[in-house]
């Protein structure tokens, strides 16, 4: 049978409204790749996979939770929805909503969101405006119109963007016929780890699979989690995890905590370091979807994690093309070379 999206492959197990209507764009079902020369270089002795989110319709895992929350919204009738982002939860309530027929609306930190993730934006049709203040303040505005005004708030507080976002975690135990020891993944407005962490107690209780730690990792920039109170100017390259007050921040610690596992964070050049060690392996991600990998090299490095033996899986939750300048900043310039056959065998060949 054709693949139809999340919503259908998994309702018996998401806890959505009766009056959902089904808005969807083949979400989901991302691969979970191998990467075994990354192992290696971590040391050796364990399996190690990619959850490559960013193969999701627009780039993101956003997707997941997107087609929950405004299939919800269509059904209970709401003619708009309004999000804050940095990016990629614009571009998913962007692509959604117009799917849908509903107007949208996002909030952008003024200058601080990458192009390629603010392109979608407008390419799907969005309404965008910038504001003169950081992602959290965006959040407040946005939080605060949509209790005075008919529109659906799609950010991550919004429960049923998480229930899509859980079966994630449902796709890494169907794949691997198991739970992993391991789960490694990003940490911004920290409701992602939130999800996979329901996502999983709700497969051990449903299919009797194993609870893997968790180990999530925000920017050293950017990490009130780690810190213990709230970040008011965070700093990062990693813009998609920018972000100094989670609106999940209670819900992921406590997650991390009843895995067995923890929160820690990862300096910006460890993970520009693993988003080209990622490349290497053909797989391009965005900055901040290659930090969970690098909190994983980091803890391994420093003794804190012995991986031997163990199954362990990084999600990576964006596509690079959702953030090129990274690399086009860095790029040299490619050379000339006349369209001669001669030069061009004396330059590959030698």
């Amino acid at each position: 049978m054709a693949y139809k999206g999340l919503l259908e492959r998994y309702a018996h197990l998401l806890d959505l409204p009766a009056h959902t209507r089904a808005v969807t764009l083949h979400e989901g079902n991302t691969p979970l790749i191998p990467v075994p020369r990354l192992a290696e270089g971590m040391g050796g002795g364990f399996e190690l996979y990619v959850k490559f989110e960013g193969l999701n319709p627009t780039g993101s895992f956003k997707d997941r939770g997107m087609t929950a929350a405004i299939s919800e919204a269509l059904g209970r009738g709401s003619k708009a929805v309004i999000c804050a982002s940095t990016g990629n939860t614009a571009a998913s309530a962007a692509a959604y909503a117009t799917r849908a027929g509903l107007r949208a609306v996002v909030l952008i930190p003024q200058g601080e969101v990458a192009a390629g993730k603010l392109a979608g934006v407008v390419a799907y049709g969005a309404e965008v405006i910038q504001v003169q203040g950081s992602f959290d303040e965006a959040l407040s505005m946005v939080v605060q119109l949509s209790e005075k005004h008919p529109l659906a708030l799609v950010n991550s507080l919004n429960p049923y963007r998480l229930e899509g976002q859980k079966t994630a975690a449902f796709e890494i135990c169907d794949t691997l016929e198991a739970a992993p020891d391991m789960l490694c993944l990003p940490v911004g407005n920290a409701g992602n780890i939130s999800a996979y962490w329901m996502g999983f107690k709700q497969y051990h209780q449903k299919q009797n699979t194993d609870l893997p730690k968790l180990l999530g990792v925000q920017a050293a920039g950017a990490a009130p989690l780690v810190a213990g109170h709230p970040i008011e100017q965070p700093e990062t390259v990693a813009t998609a995890i920018r972000i100094g007050k989670p609106a999940r921040g209670e819900q992921a610690l406590e997650a991390a905590q009843e895995s067995g596992g923890r929160i820690i964070a990862a300096s910006d050049e460890e993970i520009l370091a693993m988003q080209g060690r990622l490349a290497s392996e053909g797989i391009w991600v965005e900055p901040a979807s290659a930090a969970g990998m690098a909190g994983l090299a980091k803890e391994i490095q420093a003794g804190n994690i012995d991986p031997k033996g163990q199954r362990i899986v990084a999600v990576c939750t964006g596509h690079g093309l959702k953030d090129p300048d990274i690399i086009t900043q860095q790029m040299e310039t490619p050379e000339v070379l006349p369209l001669d056959l001669g030069v061009l065998e004396k330059r590959i060949v030698g």
